[in-house]
C-alpha cells in the first residue's frame, strides 16, 4: 500500500510539532490522526503505509515526530528513518510485546515504544516525553524490560540487548535518585569523585538516560526508592 499525494499535508506552524504517521492499517493511521489533532501543539502533516514511501518523499516532508509501527518492516525500518529523517524523533506503535521486540527497536534508535493496546493517555505521556528528550516505554512496555534490569539474581538469564544492573550499579542509582551529589556518593562508597562521575556516566548510558531526573523517574517508576525518600537536605550540585 503506497502513500497518496493527497496525504501529504501542507505543512502547520513553526511553533506546532511536525508529525509523520506510519502504519499498514488505514484505520490505525486515521485513528491516530484524529487523536492528535485534539492537541494544539501537534500537527499530522502526513501519514503513509509503508517506511518505504515516506523515504521515497522525503524531499516534501521536515517531520519532529515519526510514529510507526514494526510488526511488518521489522526494526530495520527503525534504522532506515533515522537515517532518512536524522532530525525527526521516533517514536515505535506497535502490537509486538515481546522483551526481544521492545529492546531491538531502542537498540536500533527508537525513542519511545509504546503498545497499540495503550489508551490516547498513555501515547501522548509518550509522545510529550520523547520530543523532551526523554525515552519513554508504555507502562506495559516498560514492565516487560525494567524488571530485568533490576533483576540479576536469574541463573540464566535469556539474551537481551542490555545487561542486569549489578548491586553496585543498583546502590548508585538509588544514591543518585535520592538527590545525594557525587561528591557525597564518592564519601560513602570510600571512592574518588572521578570513579564516581564515571560510574554514573555509565549507568546512564546502560539505562538511555540524560540526566539525574532521568535517574530519579527511574528508580520510582520501578521501586528502587519511594517518592517520599528523596533527601532534599542531600540535592547539592555535582562538582
Amino acid at each position: 500500500m503506497n502513500a497518496q499525494p493527497s496525504e501529504l499535508l501542507s505543512a502547520g506552524a513553526s511553533s506546532v510539532t511536525r508529525v509523520l504517521i506510519i502504519d499498514s492499517h488505514t484505520i490505525v493511521r486515521e485513528g491516530v490522526s484524529v487523536l492528535l489533532s485534539l492537541e494544539e501543539d501537534l500537527t499530522v502533516i502526513g501519514h503513509a503505509a509503508s517506511v518505504a514511501d515516506c523515504i521515497r518523499d522525503a524531499a516534501l516532508l521536515s517531520p519532529d515526530l515519526i510514529i510507526t509501527e514494526i510488526d511488518v518492516g521489522g526494526v530495520s525500518d527503525v534504522e532506515d528513518l533515522r537515517r532518512g529523517f536524522p532530525a525527526a524523533v521516533v517514536l515505535v506503535l506497535s502490537l509486538l510485546e515481546s522483551e526481544e521486540a521492545i529492546r531491538a527497536a531502542l537498540a536500533a534508535g527508537a525513542h519511545g515504544y509504546v503498545l497499540k493496546e495503550s489508551g490516547r493517555k498513555e501515547l501522548l505521556a509518550a509522545i510529550r516525553a520523547v520530543l523532551g528528550g526523554t525515552r519513554s516505554l508504555c507502562e506495559r512496555a516498560s514492565g516487560r524490560v525494567v524488571s530485568r534490569f533490576l533483576d540479576s539474581g536469574t541463573s540464566t538469564p535469556e539474551p537481551a540487548v542490555a545487561t542486569p544492573l549489578t548491586r553496585s550499579e543498583r546502590e548508585i542509582l538509588s544514591m543518585v535518585a535520592r538527590g545525594m551529589s557525587n561528591k557525597h556518593v564518592a564519601r560513602v562508597r570510600g571512592r574518588s569523585v572521578r570513579t564516581i562521575e564515571k560510574q554514573r556516566a555509565m549507568l546512564m548510558r546502560k539505562l538511555g538516560l540524560r540526566n539525574a531526573a532521568g535517574l530519579t523517574r527511574f528508580a520510582i517508576a520501578n521501586g528502587v526508592i519511594e517518592p517520599g525518600h528523596m533527601a532534599h537536605s542531600e540535592q547539592t550540585a555535582d562538582a
